[in-house]
């Protein structure tokens, strides 16, 4: 056997344990997991440095080493994720529809585990956390394969986890660590459809595409986010300032930060010069068209069509000056990511007509991109946010996790 294949051996095994795990058994071991990140703060932390420092050596972003790092706040902000999601109802077993059949058979659909899920991920060691108690909650056996980056990160986490998983009577092979990096494992992984049921990249557009190009397991594509806002011709100046704010600046790495600002072209006198005011506290990059260079003046970089296309994960912001609602929402239907938009307007009709016109996972109005989270909407945590249609669209929680099956009850019949 491979490495990978025998990852996927101890996985099988450790899933049917899992499965016929009670939600008491299952809840007790994300206690253990959730005391056991804090106990170990202190190494995780240790072990995060060390990824830190390889990073800074290696030149990363300052707003990408911020997405990477561990602090004590964070960790307990992991652990509480893990706390939330013991307080949710278990969706195993739930049944979802019933009918008897004229000729008396009872058929029942119930909610069971995917099986063997294989996570592969970029940058936050966060999610090595959130992935593996999703799955164990859900009753699913999880293979982690992290980034290089967040490589030692990675490996100490999951070590409290399984030890954490073991004392409380659980297989520890329920999660399990990929710690050879190469491409060359990384395929195979992709490729492990005996063992797997499916597979989630989360990351930006080039592993995204490596993976759904390659692999032979299922996929569920997360996390790529090209957010847009838009701000209307009646919007309120102050409240689109803070929106925008907030959605480039708060965390400008993540997939649910804004990259574009699409402004009506009668605000626009307005409240460019007050939303880049604002922007300039953190010096953000604009990059506009040339209306917004008219108004802005050549501090604004003149904007190539690539900028609109493209998720910067930086202090970095793409402008353009709008006709209508219509044009704002052409623009979004062109470039965007099916992740995240935003209008900010006090006209309901054009409100409206953003929610029902704008097709991605998540459309707000007047309200922060920065939302779109398993957190935030009270699902615990998540796997990733699905930009596609297929079993599961948005922040993807325990519901999400699994799948179905169904139950025939007869005395007899026959066809």
């Amino acid at each position: 056997m491979t490495y990978i294949e025998t990852l996927g051996a101890n996985a099988v095994i450790a899933k049917k344990a899992l499965a016929c795990a009670d939600t008491r058994t299952k809840n007790n071991a994300l206690a253990e997991i959730s005391a056991a990140l804090i106990s170990n703060c202190a190494e995780i932390i240790a072990e995060n440095a060390k990824d830190l420092q390889a990073a800074r050596e290696n030149g990363m972003s300052v707003s990408m080493q911020d997405r990477l790092m561990l602090n004590e706040d964070r960790i307990k902000g992991i652990a509480s994720a893990v706390d939330e999601l013991i307080k949710l109802e278990d969706p195993i077993g739930k049944i979802d529809t019933g009918s008897v059949r004229p000729n008396g058979m009872r058929i029942t659909k119930v909610r069971v585990p995917m099986g063997v899920i294989g996570m592969i991920y970029e940058s936050r060691p966060n999610v090595t956390a959130d992935a593996a108690t999703l799955c164990l909650k859900t009753g699913n056996a999880v293979i982690l394969r992290g980034g290089k980056e967040a490589y030692n990160s990675n490996k100490c986490i999951c070590s409290v986890m399984r030890k954490a998983v073991a004392k409380a009577g659980l297989p520890e092979d329920i999660i399990q660590f990929v710690d050879d990096t190469t491409r060359e494992v990384t395929t195979e992984l992709m490729k492990c459809s005996k063992y797997l049921d499916l597979l989630i990249p989360r990351g930006g557009a080039g592993l995204i595409r490596a993976v759904t190009q390659n692999a032979t397991v299922p996929v569920i594509e997360t996390g790529t986010g090209n957010c847009h806002i838009y701000i209307d011709a009646s919007a309120d100046t102050e409240m689109g300032v803070s929106i925008t704010d907030n959605g480039k600046t708060q965390r400008p790495s993540v997939c649910n930060a804004l990259e574009t600002l699409l402004v009506h072209k009668d605000i626009a006198e307005e409240f460019l010069p007050a939303v880049k005011a604002k922007l300039d506290e953190h010096n953000v990059e604009l990059r506009g068209c040339e209306e917004t260079i008219r108004i802005l003046g050549e501090c604004v970089k003149p904007a190539a069509e690539e900028d609109y296309a493209t998720e910067f994960g930086d202090y970095i912001m793409a402008v353009k000056v709008v006709d209508s609602v219509d044009e704002a929402i052409e623009h979004i239907s062109r470039y965007s990511t099916g992740h995240s938009e935003c209008i900010v307007t006090n006209d309901l009709k054009n409100a409206e007509k953003f929610k029902q016109e704008v097709d991605s996972a998540c459309v707000y109005v007047n309200a922060s991109t920065r939302f779109t989270d398993g957190g935030m909407f009270g699902f615990g945590a998540e796997i990733g946010i699905s930009t596609q249609k297929l079993h599961a669209r948005g922040p993807m929680g325990l519901y999400e996790m699994t799948s179905n099956k169904y139950l025939i009850d007869g005395n007899g019949q026959i066809r």
